[in-house]
């Protein structure tokens, strides 16, 4: 048998190639929501700090990024977040 490379992609988060220690300041109001850490990068990656943030995007345009899940948006419903029209 020949060594094959496997054609499993690593995400760049398990690689290390991406600095968590810039979200640890940023995410406490995602955190105390208890939304999952991809979730909390995709929301500060687009400049979401806090839940009235949400008002600056569609819900369409929320659920394209990368690391926003169900879940994560049925969480952020639950906590009263409104998106733009």
């Amino acid at each position: 048998m020949g060594n094959k490379k496997s054609s499993k992609r690593i995400c760049a988060v398990t690689a290390g190639e991406v600095n968590l220690t810039k979200y640890d300041n940023l995410d406490h109001a995602w955190r105390a929501l208890g939304l999952a850490a991809p979730a909390r990068r995709a929301l500060i990656d687009a400049k979401m700090l806090e839940v009235r943030d949400l008002q600056k995007i569609k819900l369409s345009e929320l659920t394209q990024l990368h690391g926003m899940g169900p879940k994560a948006i049925e969480i952020l419903i639950t906590a009263g977040a409104s998106f733009k029209k």
